[in-house]
């Protein structure tokens, strides 16, 4: 084939799908995503309060000068200068000078080249960051004789605050443990990997789930930010009872469904970093044959679809009310798909984990 030939194919390809993205109305929906995420990053809460205040056209006036300045306010002081000079010279140069208006526009387009740099170098970072993360999590799920195991973790950007690990202490025995640092973005990710160490560190140390919770707050207490906590879900299974044996330390309490319906475990201890002065007991749970526990973030019940509405823990409870008997995948596969079809084309609001668990024997 000519390059010519080449040429026209890419163009044609490239054509077809450009008119196809219009026709899907995805354009439109990318749009409007966008720019409501610009709005809620430029202007402040409480400039959005007053605009919503005002009549449509006093608030687009309003709102195009809040946009502005929170743009031209969040750029370092020589890209603010190179700014105004732009903006000068094409103010001096219109209409008669084409030379200083071109000059202006070539001021704005190295700010725009030096904001791209950053980001292109901040995402990299942040794909470096995904990369240990994933790096991280368990790459296998555990095998545990008389237990059916199903894990699942996904960030809602590059790097995520949720945690997802298991240790197989012996032949017969696994922990699993499911965390959800408070935040999102690298500084969670950052104390999701240093809870993962830590946790391991002290699960061989003791045999008791609620004396490890209290070492780590205790550590996580002494060691960490002030502002940072996480919640998390400890769990131990073995081969030879059908007990579950858990800690909860601030999560969402796991729901438990039999072959009467389901309900949910109770609350727990406070959340790990929040207080050392919590405390944490040992919630043992006994499984028949069929039945399921799902730890879940609430990455599940506070999803969000582009109307900002919540998914609901009453959604969640109707869905998995009556799946006893379901494989672990399966009930897993469910819940991430009555997810997907509830948030649809919107923006991932939170990170989102799941531990599902069934009982075989």
């Amino acid at each position: 084939m000519s390059e010519r030939s080449r040429g026209f194919e890419d163009a044609s390809r490239f054509t077809k799908r450009v008119f196809d993205d219009i026709g899907s109305g995805e354009i439109p929906r990318t749009l409007r995503r966008d720019l409501k995420e610009t709005y809620e990053f430029y202007l402040a809460e409480d400039e959005r309060r007053r605009l919503a205040t005002m009549g449509r056209f006093s608030r687009s006036l309003y709102s195009t000068w809040y946009l502005v300045r929170g743009l031209f306010m969040k750029l370092t002081a020589l890209r603010q200068a190179l700014v105004v000079a732009s903006v000068a010279l094409v103010w001096i140069g219109m209409p008669d000078n084409s030379m200083q208006v071109m000059g202006g526009f070539i001021f704005l387009l190295f700010v725009l080249g030096l904001e791209l740099k950053d980001k292109l170098l901040a995402k990299d970072e942040l794909e470096a960051g995904r990369a240990v993360q994933l790096a991280l999590m368990p790459a296998t799920t555990p095998q545990l004789a008389g237990w059916e195991i199903w894990l699942y973790s996904v960030p809602a950007n590059d790097v995520g605050g949720d945690l997802i690990d298991h240790m197989t202490v012996s032949a017969d025995d696994v922990t699993l443990t499911l965390g959800d640092v408070a935040g999102k973005g690298l500084p969670a990710a950052l104390m999701a990997a240093r809870l993962q160490a830590t946790v391991r560190a002290l699960v061989p140390l003791t045999e008791n789930p609620a004396h490890m919770a209290r070492e780590l707050n205790a550590i996580v207490c002494r060691d960490g930010l002030p502002s940072k906590f996480a919640s998390m879900v400890h769990l131990e299974l073995g081969t030879t009872s059908p007990v579950v044996r858990l800690v909860n330390a601030g999560h969402q309490p796991p729901m438990h469904i039999h072959s009467d319906g389901s309900h949910t475990l109770q609350k727990g201890g406070p959340a790990i970093g929040l207080t050392p002065l919590a405390d944490y007991s040992v919630t043992e749970l006994t499984m028949d044959m069929d039945d399921l526990l799902v730890v879940y973030s609430d990455g599940v019940t506070e999803a969000r679809n582009e109307l900002g509405r919540f998914y609901t823990d009453e959604r969640f409870e109707k869905l998995v009310r009556y799946t006893h008997g379901l494989h672990s995948d399966a009930l897993g596969q469910r819940i991430l798909g009555s997810v997907d079809d509830f948030v649809q084309t919107a923006r991932k609001s939170d990170d989102l984990s799941l531990i599902v668990i069934r009982r075989t024997t």
